[in-house]
C-alpha cells in the first residue's frame, strides 16, 4: 500500500494549547510508514461571501491544498461554552464551499483541563463534518479529561494506560483509512 498522509488541525490558536500537544502525542503514535504535518489555521480571515465572491484568500487556497492532499485528518478541538472555538468553525465554513472535507476520512479529539474532555465540543464538529459528508471516525473516541495534569512541559503523555489508549485510538483510525481508502 502506498504511503498514507494524514493532515493535523488544533481547533487552537494558544502558543501552549493542551489540543496541538495532544495533535502531536498523535503524530508521535503513529506507524513510521505515515506521513503527518499538522496545518496552521491562523491565517485563516473571518468567513465573508462578499470576499469569497472576489476569490478565495491564500489562506484558505493553502489549506485547502494540504487537506486535498492529505488521505486524512485529525482534528483536535478545545471546548468553548460547550462548542467548538469560533476559529475552528470559522475554518470548517470556509471550507464547506469547496467541498474539499467531502468524502475526507477524519479523525476528531480533544483535551480539555475540565472533566468532560470535550464532549459537546466534539460533538457539534461531528455535525457538521457529517453535514459535509466527511467519513468520520467513530469506532473508538478520544476525550481527554484533566489535561492539563496528564502531559508533561514538552507535551508528551505521562501515564502509561493514556499512552496505550492514544496508540489503540490512532491504530483504529489507520485500518479506519486503509479501509475507507480503498472505496473512495
Amino acid at each position: 500500500m502506498e504511503k498514507i498522509k494524514i493532515l493535523g488541525i488544533s481547533g487552537s490558536l494558544r502558543k501552549d494549547s493542551l489540543n496541538t500537544k495532544l495533535l502531536k502525542c498523535s503524530g508521535k503514535a503513529l506507524p513510521e510508514n505515515i506521513e503527518f504535518d499538522i496545518a496552521d489555521i491562523s491565517g485563516v480571515p473571518i468567513y465573508s461571501e462578499d470576499v469569497e465572491a472576489l476569490s478565495a484568500p491564500q489562506s484558505v487556497k493553502d489549506l485547502e491544498e494540504k487537506i486535498q492532499s492529505a488521505d486524512a485528518l485529525i482534528i483536535a478541538t478545545p471546548e468553548y461554552n460547550y462548542s467548538i472555538p469560533g476559529v475552528l468553525k470559522n475554518t470548517i465554513d470556509w471550507l464547506s464551499r469547496s467541498e474539499v472535507l467531502k468524502h475526507k476520512i477524519i479523525a476528531i479529539m480533544g483535551a480539555s483541563p475540565g472533566m468532560l474532555g470535550t464532549i459537546r465540543a466534539q460533538l457539534h464538529l461531528r455535525e457538521s463534518l457529517l453535514f459535509m459528508r466527511a467519513k468520520i471516525f467513530s469506532e473508538k473516541e478520544f476525550y481527554f479529561s484533566h489535561a492539563n495534569n496528564r502531559l508533561d512541559e514538552s507535551g508528551d503523555l505521562t501515564d502509561e494506560n493514556d499512552k496505550k489508549f492514544m496508540k489503540d485510538f490512532i491504530d483504529g483510525f489507520v485500518d479506519f483509512i486503509k479501509v475507507n481508502k480503498q472505496s473512495i
